[in-house]
């Protein structure tokens, strides 16, 4: 773990420049900046990036602030949320959607794409491992993840509600349909049962790989103390 100030806020420029650059792609404006894409809200991975630029860019100025060297601490239980998410975006993506049929592999090359898919996750959770201070992660935090996930997934059934369930509304250049931005929460292709169990599989995953950081949090004290 490190506690110097100036690596931390060399660290913590980079991610949040980075994320400038991602959040600015997420919005279409390097395609076409007169025409900014309005369903950036409805993808989980520009959610969750957004929360963790949010929580980084909390710790920069914190990190600006101080005067001496010391380790990170702002926004825990957003720092372990936020890392949760934005794991669940890099495995998601990397595992079951950058290959997935019919995508152009070449817009996985994209920078936005990079930098919210691959880059930024990375760092982030470095980010935790490197500059947070160990002892600091509380049994409940994995639990407490789970709601931002889960909240998604109600925004969702609440924007299918609010659109009448209208499938034929399409994600802009693309034949996703606006209400089901991921084939696992499509009530029309899995069916009611199977979106279910996709949320009952991803709700379970997100959890124990919640246990598993506190965990290592745990072990980090452990030999903190030593």
């Amino acid at each position: 773990m490190i506690k110097n100030r100036t690596a931390q806020l060399i660290y913590q420029t980079i991610y949040v420049t980075l994320g400038f650059v991602g959040l600015v792609a997420s919005l279409g404006i390097f395609d076409n900046i007169s025409n900014i894409r309005w369903d950036f809200y409805v993808h989980f991975t520009n959610l969750s990036n957004f929360l963790c630029i949010g929580v980084m860019l909390a710790g920069l100025i914190q990190t600006a602030k101080k005067k001496e060297d010391s380790f990170v601490s702002a926004a825990p239980v957003l720092k372990f949320i936020g890392m949760l998410g934005i794991l669940l975006t890099f495995l998601v993506f990397n595992i079951m959607l950058a290959g997935a049929e019919g995508r152009d592999p070449q817009a996985n090359w994209r920078i936005g794409s990079l930098c919210f898919h691959v880059v930024l996750p990375i760092m982030y959770i470095a980010d935790w491992f490197l500059f947070y201070e160990r002892k600091k992660c509380k049994w409940f935090y994995p639990i407490a993840s789970i709601a931002f996930p889960l909240v998604y997934v109600l925004f969702l059934l609440i924007q299918a509600v609010i659109l009448k369930f209208d499938s034929s509304i399409l994600i802009p250049t693309t034949t996703t349909p606006l209400i089901y931005p991921y084939f696992f929460v499509n009530i029309d292709t899995q069916g009611v049962s199977g979106v279910l169990t996709w949320i009952g599989i991803l709700s379970v995953a997100f959890v124990v790989v919640g246990f598993i950081f506190f965990g290592l949090d745990k072990i980090g004290k452990k030999k903190t103390d030593k």
